[in-house]
């Protein structure tokens, strides 16, 4: 949406001023020569928005174009938005033939608030929930794994490999072994 085009005199004088202002306010944001950001509010908070300053190649002498439709402000209801621009451009439209962004911003600080009055803390709400009493988080059980005596983790060590494997090979039956625990070989018949 910001546009970069060439400064004034005037707007060159209100670029350094802002950037002396703004130097440690994170709050603040430009984007070009022409296109500054402010947040108002908590970062994340349900009424904390972000203004977009535009200026048109004649400003001061008109009002910096003003928007709210930046992506962080998509929390924000659409009549709470239209009447806070339409707030802030009367704020400019007073201001008009002198430096006006310091001046507007500390205004949308000074009446948050106020501009933000009509919107909601949060936008929806499921309607099975109280809306006094905060949701307590539901408790997982836990699952206690079992514990191992020191002989049984030393006869399950014998039993596998470094990789925690079972040898090759560890249920294969010998079938002479096999057949004489069965009594399927008869012991006296063979010869000797």
């Amino acid at each position: 949406m910001c546009n970069n085009m060439s400064l004034t005199e005037e707007q060159s004088e209100e670029q350094e001023v802002l950037a002396s202002i703004f130097e440690d306010d994170s709050n603040f944001k430009q984007v070009n020569d022409t296109c500054y950001q402010y947040k108002i509010g908590e970062d994340g908070h349900a009424k904390s928005f972000l203004i977009e300053f535009i200026w048109p190649p004649t400003y001061p002498e008109v009002p910096p174009e003003i928007n709210l439709d930046a992506f962080y402000n998509n929390h924000i209801l659409d009549s709470v938005k239209a009447d806070v621009q339409n707030q802030l451009t009367e704020q400019a439209s007073g201001l008009i033939g002198e430096a006006m962004l310091y001046s507007i911003i500390d205004w949308a600080k000074e009446n948050h608030e106020d501009l933000m009055k009509n919107q909601l803390l949060q936008v929806s709400k499921p309607v099975d929930e109280p809306l006094n009493e905060p949701k307590q988080p539901v408790a997982k059980p836990k699952v206690k794994k079992e514990q191992l005596t020191k002989a049984q983790k030393r006869k399950m060590a014998d039993r596998v490999n470094m990789m925690g494997e079972r040898p090759r090979g560890w249920n294969w039956v010998d079938p002479i072994k096999h057949l004489s625990q069965t009594g399927g070989i008869d012991q006296q018949s063979t010869p000797s």
